[in-house]
């Protein structure tokens, strides 16, 4: 039939994912790590876990996405960061229950495949998984018609670890008279991207190429920094310091974090100007008119992990953070809650 119709003239090339999964499989290969079975490619990723340091092992698993920063990425034509982002978002969440990241695998939606855009993409995801000693042992890239405006794309990412049953850390532990540590992020990470996109480029009319004099890079550029991952720093501070809680600061800040970790009992008792908020945050702040508490509940405002520890640990572990050259502060304080009162009081 002359005029008979293919999925290619639909939209969606199969050969071209073919392509791309064969120019991938080095770089994949670059987050192996034991227990990996196979090569991508396969209709699923094989992991063989060896657990015999364990006890009772218990698997931790996240999914998350990168949010409206892909926007950002999509005007500035940079792809290799997100990817990055991606894993921080999946990992963090399982690295804070004192989970060592496994595996990982990665969904790309594209409305057509662009081999290199996917490239980029696939880059910065093997990057992070090799920063959080986790291997990416399978993923999918689908072509969607239709569903994105000409370039864009949707990452979602899913990530398994493993820890200990004695040994996950579930705030439950956590007492009056503990101190809450913040340590540093590294910028805006990947929340409240819909405010910032609002104020830098609706109300202000600035675009990614803007320089804005209270910033030490472009806008884009600033807006593109990765999300930390901070798996191994969660496993190197258990190895040495007795921990009651991490909480990784996401949407929500500060606030709505720091109770996921926290008994009924207790509250977060945290001091105002206690650590050093990054220039980001102040600049979005008087440029969008935005008020401090819509700032706490939206950003991470410079604090993207959070440790509460005993009060004879603080000190061993401020020291710690310093040696390693971390940005690390003491924050705040647990303390006995009323049934009444709010888990989170700002002094």
């Amino acid at each position: 039939m002359s005029n008979s119709l293919t999925y290619k003239d639909a939209g969606v090339d199969v050969v071209k994912g073919a392509s791309l999964v064969e120019s991938i499989k080095k770089m994949v290969q670059k987050t192996n790590r034991p227990g990996v079975m196979g090569s991508i490619g396969g209709f699923g990723g094989l992991f063989s876990p060896n657990f015999s340091r364990m006890e009772r092992p218990v698997l931790v698993s996240s999914t998350d996405g990168v949010g409206t920063k892909l926007k950002v990425a999509h005007m500035m034509g940079v792809h290799n960061t997100v990817g990055l982002d991606l894993v921080a978002m999946c990992v963090n969440d399982i690295a804070v229950q004192g989970a060592e990241p496994l595996f990982f695998l990665d969904y790309i939606s594209m409305g057509s495949l662009d081999e290199t855009v996917a490239e980029a993409i696939i880059d910065g995801i093997t990057k992070g998984c090799q920063q959080a000693r986790c291997a990416l042992i399978g993923g999918e890239t689908a072509e969607m018609p239709g569903m994105y405006s000409q370039g864009e794309y949707d990452l979602a990412g899913f990530a398994v670890g493993a820890v200990d049953d004695h040994k996950i850390v579930d705030g439950s532990e956590i007492h009056v008279g503990h101190k809450i540590i913040g340590i540093g992020s590294s910028g805006l990470h990947s929340n409240g991207y819909a405010l910032v996109r609002k104020i830098c480029f609706e109300k202000l009319g600035l675009s990614v190429e803007s320089q804005v004099p209270e910033l030490s890079k472009g806008l884009g550029e600033e807006l593109l920094i990765p999300t930390r991952i901070y798996s191994e720093l969660i496993q190197g501070i258990l190895r040495t310091i007795k921990v009651g809680g991490f909480a990784h600061i996401t949407d929500g800040g500060i606030d709505k974090n720091i109770v996921r970790v926290i008994p009924n009992a207790c509250k977060a008792v945290l001091h105002r100007g206690s650590w050093e908020i990054p220039a980001i945050f102040n600049w979005l702040q008087d440029a969008g008119g935005v008020e401090e508490a819509e700032m706490m509940r939206t950003f991470n405002n410079g604090i993207g992990l959070a440790v509460v520890v005993p009060d004879s640990f603080a000190q061993s572990l401020l020291d710690m953070l310093e040696a390693m050259n971390e940005k690390a502060w003491l924050i705040g304080e647990i303390a006995a809650r009323d049934e009444d009162e709010s888990q989170v009081q700002w002094v």
